[in-house]
């Protein structure tokens, strides 16, 4: 908003969490606490990200329904391999090109991945635009990279880019 205070919502946010924390309304707090919250607002304000663009709002539900489905799915199947002693699970990695370059939609791909149970982003080669992911029951590679490719990153794609 200003030089002076560029988020006065985020120093108004902090001024009452100081006060709640000291749990105490004397004038000297009040002072310290508007000093922590413009202090907190200009600290913030060189780490400010540009702002990101949906291109289609549509494909953003359609994309949040696919991961809540995937999601239970995924659930169920790390319960049945914990749960049944018998199966083994064989884990491994594996890795996916690519195509997005847009800073939220890998974000939001990293949090699908790590939300989904018995997957983690491991990491993600900026240079060769890939994945490295782990996967705790691996079967079928092929079948992960589609999955990645097909069912997420094209979404994403047309989301962001």
């Amino acid at each position: 908003m200003t030089r002076f205070m560029p988020y006065p919502l985020l120093s108004v946010f902090l001024l009452v969490m100081w006060l709640l924390l000291n749990q105490s309304l004397s004038p000297g707090n009040i002072v310290l606490g508007v000093m922590v919250g413009i202090a907190g607002g200009i600290a913030i304000s060189p780490l400010q990200m540009p702002s990101g663009r949906v291109r289609n709002p549509l494909a953003l539900f359609k994309l949040a329904y696919i991961v809540l489905i995937d999601i239970i799915r995924s659930n169920i199947a790390v319960v049945q391999i914990v749960l049944s002693p018998s199966r083994k699970a064989q884990s491994g990695f594996v890795t996916v090109e690519l195509e997005l370059r847009n800073e939220y939609a890998l974000a939001i791909l990293a949090c699908i991945v790590t939300s989904t149970p018995g997957t983690v982003w491991v990491n993600f080669d900026s240079a060769k635009s890939t994945l490295l992911l782990h996967v705790l029951d691996l079967i079928d590679e092929d079948a992960w990279t589609d999955l990645i490719k097909n069912r997420y990153e094209r979404l994403l794609l047309e989301i962001f880019e």
